[in-house]
């Protein structure tokens, strides 16, 4: 896919429909897009290359773009493998080619290439620096930890556009979602799976980024998945500053359940009917056994409290439970009133386990009372969960 956009730059990148697993492990029913970008000016600059598996599209596309002109400079903004792929092909193909990124992308580059020689053929730019096109001028700016120790970010001045490396990415190749997502009718829902699973674990980089953009003037943004974007920056970037500070975006209550014969789960929807006939307005319950952990932490993550519901299991935790508490630790969940609910045959054990858990991140509010039912909900247990309910309810705005 070539795509002007404006004089002097061009999309080069391209759509990936048949990528059954994002890193190996996140779901893409909609496929991922590999963006890539040339500004061809007095200087011709590539900005980043793409994933292996669309190699043959992108050196179509680039060679499209460049017609007789040879590219000066290779920007590498990421070097995750699904951006930088392709760059000791270019290399080979561009003797005069510079090599631009930051001295750690530098540092790293051999290690994704064996054999690889560098010599004379980098130009290590840090904060501040800028890279003379001509009449395209790209200012970096270091965006170590969004999500690499590598990353920079430009800004196009000339343009005012703002190539943010994986920050505002999205799931979802452009080919439906629309080149400049006015085909997304919801934007923020893979965009939010995406950053709270890739880059959310790194809210404090992601604020210091958003930190230094303040006050530029950045008219669009063209990360490294997704589409360009160009309308309603304010709505993006406002998305980008609550998620990075890990406050909640909606106000309302996330319901995970692992049952493993139905019970907890049945115990799950009726706490739901209870928060619900309370006036809590949204109130979601998902069944981890059936559910992509991925949008389980993008809705952990998303909603104000959350009640953790779940089976003991060999003596432990029912594994789907202990799986997604796990990832919620690795991805820093935090500030969040959580409620347990646990069942147990004969030796009730989850409630523990998942309190340990939660126990372990940061500024989490266990909202008492625990609520444990044997085997099957009876009506017993309906004063203690309609007590968690209540509770829940009050911490709710």
């Amino acid at each position: 896919m070539i795509r002007k956009l404006s004089a002097d730059t061009f999309y080069i990148g391209a759509d990936d429909k048949n990528l059954d697993l994002f890193e190996s492990q996140y779901i893409v029913p909609d496929g991922i897009s590999y963006n890539s970008y040339v500004v061809i000016d007095d200087k011709v600059a590539i900005l980043d290359t793409i994933d292996e598996r669309k190699a043959d599209e992108w050196e179509q596309n680039l060679s499209e773009a460049l017609g007789e002109r040879v590219p000066d400079y290779l920007v590498v903004h990421h070097l995750e493998p699904d951006h930088s792929a392709l760059i000791a092909r270019v290399m080979e193909k561009f003797p005069s080619v510079t090599i631009v990124a930051s001295a750690r992308a530098i540092q790293m580059i051999p290690q994704f290439f064996e054999g690889i020689d560098l010599t004379g053929r980098t130009l290590t730019v840090k904060e501040g620096d800028i890279l003379d096109l001509g009449h395209h001028k790209l200012r970096f700016f270091g965006a170590p930890m969004v999500h690499w120790p590598e990353v920079m970010v430009s800004l196009d001045e000339s343009e005012g556009a703002l190539y943010s490396a994986d920050a505002f990415g999205k799931f979802g190749i452009l080919d439906k979602c629309g080149f400049y997502g006015r085909d997304d009718a919801d934007w923020s829902s893979e965009a939010r799976r995406y950053y709270f699973n890739i880059v959310g674990k790194y809210g404090g980089p992601v604020q210091t980024l958003l930190g230094k953009l303040k006050g530029q003037d950045i008219r669009s943004i063209r990360p490294l998945h997704g589409p360009i974007l160009e309308d309603n920056l304010g709505e993006y970037l406002s998305l980008y500053d609550t998620w990075s500070k890990y406050e909640p975006e909606t106000e309302g209550v996330f319901i995970a359940a692992a049952s493993i014969h139905g019970g907890t789960l049945k115990a799950a929807e009726k706490l739901a009917e209870m928060l619900r006939g309370k006036g809590v307005g949204k109130v979601v319950v998902s069944d981890l056994c059936r559910s992509d952990i991925a949008e389980n932490v993008e809705d952990a993550f998303r909603y104000s409290s959350m009640i953790v519901a779940a089976s003991s299991y060999d003596g432990g935790l029912f594994t789907p439970m202990y799986d997604f508490l796990h990832r919620l630790q690795i991805k820093g969940y935090t500030k969040r009133n959580v409620g347990i609910l646990e069942n147990g045959s004969w030796a009730p054990c989850a409630g523990r386990i998942m309190k340990e858990m939660l126990s372990q991140m940061k500024e989490i509010n266990i909202v008492e009372p625990m609520v444990t039912i044997r085997s099957r909900m009876k009506s017993s247990d309906l004063p203690a969960m309609e007590t968690l309910a209540t509770e829940i309810k009050l911490l709710n705005k």
